[in-house]
């Protein structure tokens, strides 16, 4: 089978053609092709493999064998299938092999997708959030053209969710911190890089002293009164800086986490 030929691709190829060339398509050239690429699959993706008449007429539900082979030929001048080996008559085999279509084509139908999704995301929320669904999914797959073709339909205020770091996060803290990451993408002002994450982080560790309860209470606080950022609690915190709450290599003191000193060496 040729070089990077695939299910997907074959598929994809045949209703971009069928899309440009609506006239020329019946139910028949699709039912034909698609059981030619079944049975290449079934045969374990020969590079030329045998056509039997009759099995394939079966298999579409083509009684004539003027249409079956009108249908096939067809096939052939669209550059779909290549004829390696003609049958001598209506009994015999046809050997043939699948075509990479790679035939220039203007995407026509790849437009008229994005604009159909364009007048749907007038309408609904539904239909902008399926818009970014594949816009996640498919991105690898989709040219530059495409991207900015679907970039187009979303609203100006949504971005791509930006994925973060989070293993800095210890343990005992991460009950406080996702609640505060929640809150965050609820009221819309989320991080928007990895520096401003974890410096949100260390903020709510030194207010609450390393003290995941208190932390928890900070947290609350904050949201409670719809604030954007983290503050001291109200009531005052009643604790002590626990030195076991600071990152390797940092102490506290006096209410900050600075860089543990190494010590002196009198040697």
């Amino acid at each position: 089978m040729e070089a990077n030929l695939n299910i997907y691709d074959l598929s994809r190829a045949w209703f971009d053609f069928c899309f440009s060339n609506p006239e020329k398509i019946k139910p028949n050239h699709t039912a034909l092709y698609f059981f030619c690429i079944e049975h290449c699959n079934r045969l374990g993706w020969k590079d030329k493999f045998g056509l039997p008449t009759t099995m394939a007429k079966e298999a579409i539900g083509v009684h004539s064998y003027n249409t079956y082979i009108a249908t096939l030929n067809d096939l052939i001048d669209f550059g779909f299938i290549k004829l390696i080996q003609k049958s001598t008559n209506q009994h015999s085999t046809n050997i043939i092999a699948l075509s990479n279509f790679n035939k220039a084509l203007d995407k026509a139908l790849d437009k008229a997708l994005i604009k159909h999704a364009t007048k749907q995301s007038e309408s609904t929320q539904q239909s902008i959030d399926s818009i970014i669904i594949q816009l996640t999914k498919y991105k690898g797959q989709l040219t530059k053209e495409q991207l900015s073709e679907i970039k187009k339909l979303l609203p100006k205020d949504k971005k791509e969710d930006v994925v973060f770091d989070m293993s800095f996060v210890a343990n005992n803290f991460a009950e406080a911190f996702n609640l505060w990451i929640e809150y965050k993408k609820e009221i819309k002002d989320m991080y928007q890089t990895q520096k401003g994450l974890n410096g949100g982080y260390n903020e709510l560790v030194r207010l609450s002293g390393g003290n995941p309860r208190i932390a928890i209470d900070i947290v609350n606080q904050s949201i409670s009164r719809d604030w954007k950022g983290l503050f001291e609690l109200k009531h005052g915190n009643s604790f002590q800086f626990d030195q076991s709450t600071a990152p390797a290599g940092m102490v506290w003191k006096n209410g900050q986490l600075v860089e543990k000193s190494k010590p002196l060496d009198y040697r």
